[in-house]
């Protein structure tokens, strides 16, 4: 399959192969938008799931607070991709930032295309079940700035902390060298 060529807008780019993609997640096309925080994943992913009207899911949402990048996968496949994968709706638990705590249930209809935004969203576990894997790049300072814009100052050490964890993360899961479409900060296409 052809992809446009690097400058093109990546939403064009991701939404073509989703719409190539077979479904692997039972009837289900999972597109994973993944990255750093503060990258844009969540802009992307946003962008992507109004192109396809997909369901778009945040894995910040099933996060147990902040040390929690390697444990949310279990939670995301039993809660949500385990019953998707079996024709079956989804269904999670909210994690409240403020509270520090789940909180309410969502349902998760089956969708034709599901958009997973966030951290860890394509690791390796993933790769049976996604028809897309996007890795989105920015520079630290930009992320930590948005981040910091975003949470407020006293999350620094949190982000700075998240920072690492997700660095360790990414080197281990070796998810950008394994991406399908990667992206920059502003959602233009990388050339690889």
């Amino acid at each position: 399959m052809t992809v446009p060529t690097s400058g093109t807008d990546a939403v064009d780019a991701v939404v073509a192969r989703a719409r190539a993609a077979r479904p692997r997640l039972g009837g289900v096309r999972l597109v994973c938008v993944d990255g750093p925080a503060g990258s844009g994943k969540s802009t992307l992913a946003r962008r992507v799931g109004a192109a396809l009207g997909a369901t778009v899911l945040h894995v910040d949402d099933l996060l147990d607070g902040w040390s929690d990048l390697e444990g949310v996968w279990e939670r995301l496949d039993a809660q949500v991709l385990g019953p998707l994968a079996a024709g079956r709706p989804g269904r999670y638990r909210r994690y409240d930032w403020t509270a520090g705590a789940f909180a309410e249930w969502h349902d998760v209809p089956v969708p034709d295309v599901l958009v997973l935004d966030g951290c860890g969203s394509a690791r390796t576990a993933a790769d049976p079940v996604a028809a897309v894997k996007v890795w989105v790049e920015a520079p630290r300072d930009l992320r930590l700035s948005r981040g910091l814009e975003r949470d407020g100052a006293d999350a620094r050490e949190h982000w700075l902390a998240w920072m690492v964890a997700e660095q360790e993360h990414f080197a281990r899961e070796r998810t950008r060298e394994r991406a399908d479409v990667h992206v920059d900060a502003v959602g233009r296409l990388v050339e690889r």
